[in-house]
């Protein structure tokens, strides 16, 4: 049965020493804006995250990640559920009931718009990217003496905002389920942690808040990324140079309190509110979330 209740999603992970989303058109430099200096990731990226890990647990996926054409997938996914269409196939499959897809093929054609949608993530603060050079481990020419070089990118250390929401309607003709989205929020922390790859290691899932709205409720928070803000372990707001030095999260406390009054006045519109948090992150302005939605209010230190 489809999901009747809409839901909205915090993310937030830290990334150091790596690359949280290389432009494969700027020598995969990691994706920036350059009138703020704050990092971004897509959200292609952030839905492979979470695909990812529903591969690594035996989930059917449309986009598998795999090089193959349309048709060879589509035949596959025919096959495995004997599906006498492209769409009837891909009804079984999560990526396609939670973020929607475009199919054309041969006769058929259809359009599902997604349930699920992420903004571009960013991070709470000003950072920048770091060229490194190393040696690679073999030369280029069979009559070198020489290793030729490489180059890469990493970025020290950024804290990074993601903004989801879960939309009732569309989940009424993809078939979306709860059961699809407590997958979806499972595996976006789960699946940050797994990326461990050379140029992700380093990802930390660090704050994870999912709200749930009652029956019939229309309406959104939104943007909830944009209602925190990363301060000084003081609670001062941190200087361009204070935010480019951050390295750790010693360093900094997250204040949700513009977020927090967000909620409260919504209180009456929700069902439960979610909170998955890591032990290391100094989160402020939660306090009042307990006063005023008691059993409503669920979290879980990791």
């Amino acid at each position: 049965m489809a999901f009747n209740r809409r839901r909205e999603y915090l993310f937030i992970y830290s990334v150091k020493d790596a690359n949280p989303n290389g432009d494969p058109l700027d020598a995969n430099h990691p994706r920036f804006d350059e009138e703020t200096g704050q990092i971004l990731v897509s959200d292609v990226r952030i839905k492979r995250t979470v695909r990812d890990q529903w591969l690594r647990k035996g989930k059917d996926v449309f986009v598998d990640g795999e090089c193959k054409t349309l048709a060879d997938r589509v035949k596959e996914l025919k096959d495995k559920f004997k599906a006498g269409t492209g769409q009837e196939a891909l009804a079984h499959c999560l990526d396609t009931r939670l973020f929607g897809t475009t199919f054309a093929l041969g006769k058929e054609s259809f359009s599902w718009t997604g349930p699920v949608q992420f903004k571009w993530g960013r991070s709470l603060h000003r950072s920048e990217a770091k060229l490194v050079q190393g040696t690679a481990a073999f030369a280029t020419k069979s009559e070198s003496e020489q290793r030729s070089f490489r180059n890469e990118y990493i970025v020290p250390f950024t804290v990074i905002g993601v903004y989801g929401i879960a939309n009732q309607y569309p989940s009424q003709e993809t078939g979306a389920t709860v059961s699809d989205l407590e997958e979806l929020s499972s595996s976006l922390w789960d699946g940050t942690t797994n990326l461990i790859t050379r140029s992700k290691v380093g990802h930390t899932p660090r704050f994870l808040m999912e709200v749930t709205y009652c029956e019939g409720f229309d309406g959104a928070i939104g943007s909830m990324d944009e209602k925190v803000v990363l301060k000084s372990r003081e609670g001062n707001v941190l200087s361009e140079d204070e935010q480019l030095a951050l390295r750790s999260l010693q360093d900094v406390k997250v204040d949700m309190k513009d977020l927090v009054v967000k909620l409260v006045a919504h209180d009456a519109d929700i069902e439960k509110v979610r909170i998955v948090a890591d032990k290391d992150l100094n989160i402020e302005g939660t306090e009042r979330l307990l006063e005023f939605f008691g059993e409503k209010l669920h979290i879980e230190m990791r």
